[in-house]
């Protein structure tokens, strides 16, 4: 079913993010999917930020392909999969283990095909405007029914 919420800032943006750090368990997965530009990264950023410290450098893993990040609780694995051509690649950057000792934030999910993780909080952004964005939720597996924000 889903959950939807329009955006109009930066920092709504990252406070959604934060939100949904709050909720993130070990073992869960959070698919980011939009076009460039839409706010994927600053959403990891609140996301990231309020699992680690306030002021945590949290660059985009477009040439890393993955960041790790030590959080209080659990670890966070932040993969960007923009330039990879098969699931396989995403798994042997360290996906599944990942998910097994934290939780992994995806950006660009759709390379991972059906591949995909069954527990997953899928989080769609639609540029509206320069500024505004519409934010879908949909929970699969685990997430089902914690997939409003």
């Amino acid at each position: 079913m889903g959950f939807e919420r329009d955006i109009a800032t930066a920092a709504e943006m990252e406070a959604l993010g934060a939100a949904v750090g709050a909720r993130l368990r070990p073992g869960d997965a959070v698919c980011l999917n939009g076009p460039l530009g839409a706010g994927k990264s600053t959403l990891a950023r609140g996301l990231i930020r309020s699992l680690t410290t306030a002021d945590e450098e949290v660059p985009s893993p477009t040439f890393t392909l993955v960041q790790l990040y030590a959080g209080p609780n659990f670890s966070i694995s932040h993969f960007d999969l923009y330039r990879l051509k098969t699931a396989d690649e995403a798994y042997e950057l360290g996906l599944d283990e990942a998910l097994d000792d934290g939780a992994a934030l995806i950006e660009w999910p759709q390379r991972l095909g059906d591949a995909q993780p069954t527990d997953r909080l899928v989080i769609e952004i639609e540029i509206m405007t320069d500024d505004a964005r519409r934010v879908r939720f949909t929970g699969h597996g685990l997430w089902k029914g914690r997939d409003e924000f």
